[in-house]
């Protein structure tokens, strides 16, 4: 039995919620637009209309999403994503600009 809790307990460590601060850019340009500027945003939001993905470039590394609904809104800027990274994908629990 011990065990098994340990197993459990390792699994549930494993999907604590995590910060990542950094751009949301698209998969097209990358941190070409990691800056935010107003040039940047409408490039990124172009780029995802068109059919890039939407990623988050957050201390040189870049992370696709599971599901994009919670950051369409955030396109070109500069964000604080909390959620699960399983490998280079980020579950969504919430984000907020910074």
């Amino acid at each position: 039995m011990k065990k098994l809790t340990l197993v459990f307990s390792l699994f549930a460590f494993g999907a604590f919620a995590a910060e990542f601060k950094g751009t949301i850019v698209d998969s097209k340009c990358g941190a070409g637009h990691a800056d935010a500027s107003e040039k940047s945003q409408a490039c990124v939001k172009a780029c995802v209309k068109k059919g890039a993905a939407p990623v988050l470039v957050s201390d040189g590394k870049v992370y696709k999403f599971k599901d994009t609904s919670k950051i369409d809104a955030h396109l070109g800027h500069k964000v604080t994503v909390m959620g699960t990274a399983d490998g280079d994908t980020i579950t969504v629990a919430d984000v907020k600009m910074d």
